[in-house]
């Protein structure tokens, strides 16, 4: 008689657990990198997906078997308007050791930035009472953890995402000593700040985002089951799992349908390429599919990124970084044929 296998590997990632939907359309980072900069800086940004294309660049890492040649490089392409810092936002430990906010100063909104449609009563700014929420800071500085900016985004400026409600999020800001990120902050209250003022080309990101939703999907699609072999006996079935017990030794989930996709996601270490203020170097003839043409500042990061067409994606410093590239690379040819079909 042959082997007779009695049991099969666990399918699907327990990692990835639980596989509901996003909670909100655009992340806010769970962590921050400690970095040691010499200057101020926000750690991150916000983008707009717009489509892919491809770039014919030169291979500029050194441990590459193609090192110096040219290669082809598939690209994301992300339109990044200018972000509008709107409140300081300062932490300290509590008695738990747990980081609270202690205080905020929140600056006037500028005008065309439509906040009443995100915040809109919740808005207060209190700007006039600066010097008093100065002396409060004043108090805990010895207790402070985190400086941080509320910061709103502009898509007004991309007529084609057909939207005006700003995304709001929370961004860390590192480098330099306490009263220069607090001075820092202070300085970019209520004016715009662009993406070269945060990241520069060459350098690594990490892009947290929401996937594309896919539906309801069965075990198969949703888990990696195998499917019974239609040629034999099976009852009720055979794109299903062959029992609903746990699996031994570790007890932890049943493979079940559901829905699928629509998840909080990040992708560590994603390169960008190009820091483009030129949108004809990128907008290909009639636009791109479901977007339009690019007409703002806008990154071009190597490989694919999560979400669909016109999601907002967040960028932050990587917090784990594989290596430190020397610079931008050279692109010899970005493609800008039609995307049509």
């Amino acid at each position: 008689m042959g082997h007779r296998k009695l049991s099969s590997p666990r399918r699907g990632s327990a990692g990835l657990r639980p596989r509901k939907r996003a909670e909100e359309l655009l992340p806010t980072p769970r962590s921050w990198p400690d970095l040691q900069l010499e200057k101020p800086t926000l750690l991150g940004f916000i983008g707009y997906k717009v489509s892919m294309t491809h770039v014919i660049m030169v291979d500029d890492r050194e441990t590459s078997p193609h090192y110096g040649k040219e290669i082809y490089m598939p690209v994301t392409i992300l339109e990044t308007p200018p972000i509008v810092p709107l409140a300081l936002r300062v932490y300290v430990r509590d008695a738990l050791g747990e980081p609270q906010a202690y205080t905020e100063l929140w600056a006037e909104s500028p005008q065309g930035l439509r906040l009443e449609k995100a915040i809109g009563k919740f808005f207060k700014p209190n700007v006039s009472k600066k010097d008093e929420i100065w002396k409060k800071i004043e108090t805990v500085k010895d207790r402070i953890e985190f400086v941080r900016l509320v910061v709103a985004t502009q898509p007004h400026k991309i007529p084609s995402l057909g939207k005006k409600k700003p995304d709001l999020v929370e961004v860390q800001i590192a480098g330099g000593g306490l009263d220069e990120r607090l001075n820092y902050a202070l300085s970019v209250l209520g004016k715009e700040v662009s993406v070269d003022q945060v990241f520069k080309e060459g350098q690594l990101v990490d892009v947290i985002g929401v996937t594309k939703g896919k539906g309801f999907a069965g075990v198969i699609k949703r888990y990696g089951v195998v499917e019974l072999p239609r040629w034999h006996k099976h009852r009720k079935g055979s794109r299903k799992v062959g029992a609903r017990g746990p699996s031994i030794p570790t007890p932890s989930y049943v493979p079940q349908p559901g829905k699928m996709g629509f998840h909080r996601r990040t992708e560590y270490n994603k390169r960008i390429l190009k820091i483009g203020t030129d949108p004809n170097m990128i907008n290909p003839l009639g636009g791109f599919p479901h977007y339009g043409l690019v007409k703002n500042t806008y990154l071009v990061i190597q490989g694919s990124l999560m979400g669909a067409v016109k999601r907002p994606l967040f960028l932050r410093y990587p917090i784990r970084p594989t290596w430190t590239p020397k610079g931008a690379p050279e692109i010899k040819y970005i493609d800008l044929s039609s995307k049509q079909g």
